[in-house]
């Protein structure tokens, strides 16, 4: 019964894609119908938002499944203990800095640090981990160098206050859940794929495919419900307060994560609001964002305990905002 409920929940996620795609294709064709003339043009920005947000992912989350299902086939539990650093406090700092090698953006992240963290990566380390490769990849420091061309200490600032945001919020993970398992119970850790034992490039493939459907339901919701904020959003109340050191970060920290933007690209966004936003605020927005957004909030439901990612939701803004606030204090 549970494998048909699967089966059901995979379908209605895929059957959403197929429906916003047809809708996205003959957009224009629908539009002269009068049936859809009286439907106001904002439910079709929705469609070409969700896409957008949609296809930018795509590839990050293959990425992140197939790195997730090959830790799965190749790396045992040893490799990892080996590797991590056994004080607790000292292997935070190597796996915030992993985020310099690893060019993988928040869409892809969620489902790497859950197999990491069954492998038996400490949960504080392998939160560390996921908050920050979305921000000190060279990947993500490349698009905001040139995004803030004129101001490339940007791009610095970010990478700066991005680990030292990991690593508090890490210290708190560590002394809230230490010792507690934080993960989820998923349905296919209760049996084994006997028939693809042996053949590791089965293996890698089996765990890839379940991978992505895993990801790919949560995506889709985030994606929906962030083209709706997106599309129906008044900035205007957002550009109100946009030039108060202490009410602008919290408004742009709200924008990135109602926006999703994927932190390849979030730079460019952020860079669109220079003129009417601090600089403090815009960096709340570009640490922030990477961490916690809409679409990654729900992946993180499919994968670790509701309690954990409730706690996350709260600590991870209160951290950032106390850290982009001091950053502001001394060096703007």
């Amino acid at each position: 019964m549970s494998f048909i409920n699967k089966m059901v929940k995979d379908s209605l996620a895929l059957l959403l894609f197929c429906l916003f795609l047809f809708l996205f294709l003959f957009a224009e064709e629908l539009k002269n119908l009068s049936f859809f003339t009286r439907i106001p043009s904002t439910f079709f920005n929705v469609n070409t938002i969700f896409l957008s947000i949609i296809l930018e992912a795509i590839p990050f989350i293959l990425l992140g499944v197939f790195v997730s299902a090959i830790i799965q086939s190749f790396v045992s539990e040893n490799v990892i203990r080996r590797v991590v650093p056994c004080n607790a406090y000292l292997a935070l700092i190597p796996a915030a800095l992993l985020g310099i090698i690893f060019p993988i953006c928040e869409c892809a992240i969620v489902p790497v640090v859950h197999r990491l963290i069954k492998k038996g990566m400490p949960s504080h380390v392998g939160v560390v981990f996921m908050l920050s490769v979305p921000i000190l990849n060279p990947v993500v420091y490349a698009s905001t160098y040139f995004a803030f061309k004129s101001t490339p200490y940007v791009a610095n600032a970010r990478m700066l206050v991005g680990f030292i945001s990991s690593i508090i919020i890490g210290l708190i993970i560590y002394r809230r859940f230490k010792g507690e398992n934080i993960l989820k119970v998923q349905k296919e850790d209760h049996h084994h794929h006997h028939h693809q034992r042996g053949n590791k490039l089965l293996e890698t493939l089996y765990h890839a495919s379940d991978e992505l459907f895993n990801t790919g339901k949560y995506l889709f919701i985030g994606a929906f419900l962030a083209s709706l904020f997106q599309a129906f959003l008044d900035r205007n109340t957002l550009l109100s307060i946009g030039t108060s050191t202490t009410f602008a970060p919290m408004a742009m920290m709200g924008l990135g994560y109602v926006l999703s933007v994927c932190s390849s690209a979030d730079a460019f966004v952020a860079s669109s609001f220079g003129s009417t936003f601090t600089e403090g605020s815009i960096l709340a927005f570009l640490v922030f964002g990477p961490m916690i957004d809409i679409k990654n909030i729900l992946m993180l439901y499919g994968y670790f305990k509701k309690k954990f990612v409730l706690y996350l939701l709260l600590v991870t803004p209160l951290v950032v905002y106390f850290s982009v606030y001091v950053y502001q204090l001394i060096f703007l």
